[in-house]
């Protein structure tokens, strides 16, 4: 029974991480992006990671989204430790199961909404693209732009075209990144409302990076970083 229930714990945790540290060197000299960071967050959770410039938080969504890996400590993804994973098996991690919505959408210019969403999926090989981009964009309010490019969109609507890119592989997790940061208040509440809705009805993992309190409002948990360490929990 007790095996059973540290299996079920196991499986319940979709990210751990385990007195991680990140360390850069500046002309020798170790500067600390990172110390001792605990943290899981459980499959289906929301969590927003707050805090200053500076403070640590894009280092540490790069290193659950498996962009990076950490000087010291353990990161677990999906049980797996980052750490014993080589470039291939971390890149298929970011392709497969973990979709990205970054603040300055990323979006190829020359590419129509339709176009952009598919993208990923023909890297993954995924049968029926066409159809499946055309799904995910209507879920975001886009069915009637999906022949536009990303100049003939709104900075809500790039946006909206950028987490349904998110979602083209289906992924359990999705790690945006100051999401709203470029957006219109009203804008970024719509965004902030699909996100939510997304983990809410999809059970998708959520975490968002920002430095705005009331985003922490759209999630079920919360930290704050300050030069590094986490000193707030909520």
């Amino acid at each position: 029974m007790f095996l059973k229930l540290i299996l079920s714990d196991k499986l319940k945790s979709i990210i751990e991480l385990r007195k991680v540290h990140k360390i850069y060197k500046t002309d020798g000299v170790p500067v600390y992006a990172l110390k001792n960071i605990n943290l899981k967050i459980r499959r289906g959770d929301s969590l927003s990671i707050m805090g200053p410039s500076g403070s640590g938080k894009s280092t540490l969504l790069h290193i659950i989204g498996c962009l990076d890996r950490p000087t010291h400590g353990k990161v677990f993804v999906g049980g797996r430790n980052i750490s014993d994973l080589n470039d291939n098996e971390l890149a298929r991690i970011r392709r497969q199961e973990i979709g990205f919505v970054f603040q300055f959408f990323n979006l190829i210019p020359s590419f129509t909404a339709l176009k952009n969403v598919e993208l990923p999926m023909i890297f993954a090989k995924v049968p029926n693209r066409k159809e499946r981009a055309k799904r995910l964009l209507e879920m975001v309010g886009l069915e009637k732009r999906t022949q536009h490019y990303p100049s003939q969109l709104s900075g809500g609507e790039t946006q909206r075209v950028a987490i349904a890119r998110a979602l083209a592989n289906e992924p359990e997790v999705i790690l945006a990144d100051e999401p709203t940061g470029n957006l219109d208040s009203k804008s970024g509440k719509v965004i902030l409302e699909i996100l939510k809705k997304l983990n809410k009805e999809q059970k998708l993992t959520l975490i968002v990076v920002t430095h705005e309190k009331f985003i922490a409002t759209y999630t079920r948990q919360d930290i704050y970083l300050k030069d590094g360490e986490i000193i707030k929990r909520r």
